[in-house]
């Protein structure tokens, strides 16, 4: 029987990525990533605090390349990947580490400091690929009703 290996994650990106390149030009990119599920009041009034999580991203080749162009700290991403562990000796210890290699990344929302600002641009505001999704349709204040419409697995995530 086969297996899956699959990860799929909405999160906001904790530093710039960092591109490396290897003995043949390959580019390599990597930064983290942060998930947080919200707290809670349980009924007995005790309040349960938000629990973030932090996810090692690996990005290769050209996905690496375009990610140092386009990814910035603080935008909200979504990726697709799969998990994969490194195990290495150290100092006579055995480390491991797991990480999410990217096979997409899509860039959810800018903040404002990435967004269009009159005739100057940043660095992250370079035209994105095809398949990213448009920013401007995620923001709160114009496009609420409208993010509610369309339903689907993003509706009301960008709205807290």
């Amino acid at each position: 029987m086969a297996s899956v290996n699959k990860v799929i994650l909405i999160g906001n990106v904790g530093n710039d990525p960092e591109v490396r390149y290897l003995d043949r030009g390959v580019a390599i990119a990597t930064f983290n990533l942060a998930t947080t599920e919200r707290g809670y009041v349980m009924q007995n009034g005790t309040q349960v605090p938000d629990v973030t999580e932090w996810h090692a991203i690996v990005l290769w080749r050209n996905l690496a390349e375009w990610a140092q162009q386009n990814v910035r700290k603080s935008m909200k991403v979504y990726i697709e990947g799969k998990l994969k562990t490194r195990t290495w000796e150290k100092d006579g210890q055995i480390r491991r580490k797991t990480e999410v290699v990217a096979e997409n990344i899509q860039i959810l929302y800018k903040p404002e400091q990435y967004r269009y600002n009159g005739d100057k641009r940043t660095p992250a505001d370079e035209e994105i690929n095809d398949q990213a999704i448009d920013n401007e349709a995620f923001d709160q204040n114009e496009n609420q009703e409208q993010n509610q419409q369309q339903g689907g697995i993003f509706n009301g995530l960008f709205n807290r």
